[in-house]
């Protein structure tokens, strides 16, 4: 019996190693040691993918070590895509992978701690992060430098696929860092898209790809949209605890923006800001998320027109997906619903129940 669970684990192993090659591979009994058995003192967080624990390895390094459930929606092959992905790109806005474990039933992957937690915690939480407005405005450049990297500078091309406040980690300078790429695709920038089952989180969700399954880099620049608005508001995509016309902030946006009052959308506790900065953080961000692929801006067009590079004008083009759900008496739930890592869980208004159903359908993967 033990050996045939051996043979099976060795088999495992190898059918693993053929996917990715062979990342830096940690033995069990070190990060069970590292982690104090996987204590529950050392947990970071838990998700439908398994847990996170903190751990500090025997020479010094203190490490996240991602143990995968055995009931997580994450199987093998996307097990495999994360070290594949995260081994083959490096850069400061993204998260280090230093190795894997493959030992036991529960796969492990070891990254580096980052110790001020996730972006939506930093934001959205009671922790005692105070994030002035230079800081906001550097993790927006830093996710944005993140993504062009990963669409356009890496020797392979990357879309994320997850990209979310919670997949946004603050180093100990509250330098931001793209993380979990369970999800993430590789794709050829010579082909218009890819039509794939569709993954990620509500309120996140470009439209093409939540109703069609369209994919290309451009789903990684709505998302940053949303994240970029989240940033500045202080607040999470969707919040049915606000007044009718502020739970959805795409449209709360809109209208702040066709009324000429976008700063009113800034979190109240920014006493102080740079308006010009303020303002094309909010241009971006609603370029980032137009309705069509065609329109929203390259991720290193998104950093220069942030970085004040390249000036931008008024964005015209109010997306469709928000005029007609306002045309019916509905709004945009369809894209802007609540997500499944820590935003309101309340189900959207009945106006757009048939089409929350059918996002709801889709929407298997990742969560």
């Amino acid at each position: 019996m033990w050996r045939q669970k051996r043979r099976k684990l060795l088999l495992e192993q190898q059918e693993l190693y053929s996917i990715v090659g062979r990342p830096n591979v940690f033995v069990y009994g070190e990060l069970r040691t590292a982690t104090e058995n996987f204590s529950s003192n050392n947990l970071l967080g838990e998700g439908g993918y398994g847990s996170v624990y903190k751990g500090k390895l025997a020479d010094g390094r203190v490490v996240a070590v991602k143990q995968l459930s055995e009931t997580s929606h994450q199987g093998k092959q996307q097990f495999a895509a994360e070290i594949e992905t995260i081994s083959r790109v490096q850069h400061r806005n993204l998260v280090k992978l230093y190795g894997c474990c493959l030992e036991g039933n529960k796969p492990l992957l070891v990254y580096e701690y980052l110790e001020n937690g996730s972006l939506d915690k930093a934001l959205f939480g009671n922790g005692k992060l105070n994030l002035d407005w230079p800081t906001r405005f550097e993790i927006c450049l830093g996710i944005a430098r993140g993504l062009a990297y990963l669409h356009e500078e890496s020797s392979i091309r990357v879309v994320h696929r997850d990209i979310k406040a919670s997949n946004v980690l603050l180093d100990a300078n509250l330098n931001p860092k793209i993380s979990d790429f369970g999800l993430a695709k590789l794709y050829d920038d010579k082909k218009t898209h890819v039509s794939t089952k569709v993954a990620g989180t509500f309120g996140y969700l470009a439209p093409e790809y939540a109703m069609r399954g369209h994919m290309t880099e451009k789903v990684d620049v709505f998302a940053f949209g949303v994240v970029i608005l989240e940033t500045l508001a202080g607040r999470p995509n969707f919040d049915n605890t606000l007044d009718e016309d502020k739970v959805y902030i795409l449209e709360w946006v809109w209208q702040l923006y066709e009324e000429n009052h976008p700063l009113d959308m800034l979190d109240p506790k920014l006493a102080e800001f740079n308006s010009d900065e303020v303002l094309r953080a909010i241009h971006v961000a609603l370029l980032c998320t137009q309705g069509s692929p065609h329109q929203r801006p390259s991720m290193s067009r998104a950093v220069s027109i942030l970085a004040g590079d390249v000036e931008v004008g008024q964005v015209a083009n109010k997306p469709s997906y928000i005029t007609e759900w306002q045309i019916k008496g509905g709004n945009t739930s369809s894209f802007m619903s609540s997500n499944v890592s820590g935003q309101s869980g309340v189900a959207p208004r009945s106006a757009s129940h048939a089409s929350s159903q059918f996002l709801g359908s889709v929407i298997e993967e990742g969560r």
